[in-house]
């Protein structure tokens, strides 16, 4: 699911701040329909149960989008395979073998 604001795409940081809003506001109304069951106000039942199932969707929202800025942010640490690749360390060995193979080659 792709949110924009002002025609430009949202940062994943951005809507998982959202996303914890709207789980706020649905525990509220959660906990209001609830003191109207425990006040005998029948018609609260339905709310409530609605309130759950928003509940729920923000907290499936919300841990799927971790589940992505935590991806993207491997993907920009160059993590692979829980393993972060050190491209100076690479970087250096590569030289360190270009020039034993200068030096073997007499060059």
């Amino acid at each position: 699911m792709i949110v924009t604001f002002s025609g430009e795409e949202a940062a994943p940081a951005d809507l998982i701040a959202e996303t914890e809003v709207l789980y706020r506001e649905v525990a509220v109304e959660l906990t209001a329909a609830l003191q109207g069951i425990r006040l005998g106000k029948a018609d609260e039942v339905k709310t409530a149960m609605q309130a759950v199932k928003d509940l729920r969707a923000a907290l499936q929202m919300v841990m799927d989008e971790r589940t992505r800025v935590e991806k993207l942010r491997k993907n920009v640490a160059g993590v692979v395979r829980d393993y972060a690749i050190d491209f100076d360390a690479a970087r250096d060995e590569i030289g360190r073998r270009l020039a034993r193979l200068r030096a073997a080659g007499g060059g």
